[in-house]
């Protein structure tokens, strides 16, 4: 099938974070440093290294969504549905009223329902298998978000999932791009997350990667002399991504339009070949027609690890100078968020967009040696934005980029 080459919209964000349960009350308390992260309360996390995470405050389910849904799907799945709802209605987006072969769902999935899947084995192991219940075969399942929107929403056009980690979300919206440009109307894409359950932190600890500073403000420093990894966290953004002529046909208001998209591999550990950062934001560049110039703000992948902050420094200054640009990582205010990380992260940059202001990274004060990049710390700082970049990398060696356009 041939694929038009125009740049799809966002018309709709919706934002289901540790910072807020909304989109404003998120990009406010982004801009205030206002963070999200604290002690574990979904479980007694008071035998586990890591103890803290960004979770978000005073989500109810039953406040959210039909009661039927609520015990058949699992809290990384209410997330995604609630923050899908926002994101229908902030782009005024009826779905009753388009043909329903015209819209499709695209999500990121990383560990999928993990809590839910926990309870179940939970009553395997402890009643028989009499007491597991029938929608454990979907519920725990990557695609379940993806599904559950699509049913809801009577959106029958191609739907999908991306299992990518970290770097799923820009994945994800690189899918929905390639929708459109196929004939597709409006895409709901981007993340969730929800894998706060001991199964879930048992999992993650496993990468080695994560900080177990037991100080909320010094455990997670991407780019800092002290940094000593990441914390984890739940929740993400949907977003509405549709064609400009329909966008323009319906009257809706436009964050963005998404421009370039690239993704990479890393090659095997212990290989003499480079880390796939930098050839992957040339491509997004390149995708987008745009100089390393016209980029007016980076949002980081930021790990925090020594080692992963390192070669995206030197990612980003290959490509565009010693301090080059402005980049920042707002993400030490919720944690890294797995699937629905770098969907909050393209929700993020198109608010800076909107609004001509880049959100400073809190919690970093003293860049580590190698390290020359622009970080923006302290407070936010003012300009005329016109296009951003996002970065993101999952484990196992996934690598995305992606050019927003104001």
């Amino acid at each position: 099938m041939s694929e038009r080459n125009d740049r799809p919209v966002v018309t709709g964000i919706g934002v289901i974070a540790p910072t807020g349960m909304d989109t404003e009350t998120h990009w406010q308390a982004t801009l205030a440093g206002k963070s999200g992260i604290g002690r574990i309360t979904r479980f007694d996390a008071g035998g586990y290294p890591v103890r803290l995470a960004g979770q978000v405050p005073g989500f109810v389910a039953a406040e959210r969504l039909p009661n039927r849904l609520i015990p058949q799907t699992d809290h990384w799945t209410h997330m995604g549905l609630a923050a899908a709802e926002s994101a229908l209605a902030d782009a005024r987006v009826v779905p009753a009223e388009l043909p329903e072969y015209e819209m499709a769902v695209v999500t990121a999935s990383s560990s999928g329902g993990t809590e839910f899947g926990q309870h179940e084995m939970e009553r395997l192991y402890q009643n028989g298998p009499s007491w597991v219940g029938a929608y454990q075969s979907i519920a725990w399942f990557y695609a379940a978000t993806t599904g559950q929107v699509s049913i809801r929403h009577g959106m029958r056009g191609p739907c999908g999932v991306i299992c990518c980690e970290q770097a799923g979300g820009l994945d994800a919206v690189g899918q929905a791009r390639r929708l459109i440009r196929r004939g597709s109307r409006i895409v709901v894409t981007g993340g969730t997350d929800a894998s706060l359950c001991p199964y879930g932190l048992v999992a993650q600890l496993s990468n080695g990667r994560m900080s177990t500073v037991d100080d909320p403000e010094r455990a997670y420093l991407p780019f800092d002399e002290d940094a000593s990894g990441y914390l984890p966290g739940e929740g993400g953004a949907m977003l509405i991504v549709e064609s400009a002529e329909s966008a323009a046909r319906r009257g809706a208001t436009v964050y963005g339009a998404v421009a370039g998209y690239a993704a990479g591999f890393d090659p095997a550990p212990g290989s003499d070949r480079p880390p796939a950062l930098r050839r992957t934001i040339e491509r997004a560049l390149a995708d987008a027609g745009t100089s390393p110039s016209a980029i007016d703000v980076v949002f980081a992948d930021a790990c925090g690890t020594p080692d992963d902050d390192l070669a995206e420094a030197r990612a980003i200054t290959e490509v565009f100078g010693p301090r080059g640009v402005p980049v920042t990582a707002p993400k030490t205010l919720t944690g890294r968020l797995y699937g629905g990380g770098a969907a909050l992260d393209v929700a993020t940059a198109l608010l800076a967009l909107r609004d001509g202001v880049v959100p400073a990274t809190a919690g970093t004060s003293r860049l580590a040696p190698g390290c020359d990049i622009d970080l923006v710390l302290g407070r936010p700082r003012d300009g005329a934005l016109r296009t951003a970049l996002v970065l993101a990398r999952g484990h196992g060696g996934f690598t995305a980029a992606l050019v927003l356009t104001k």
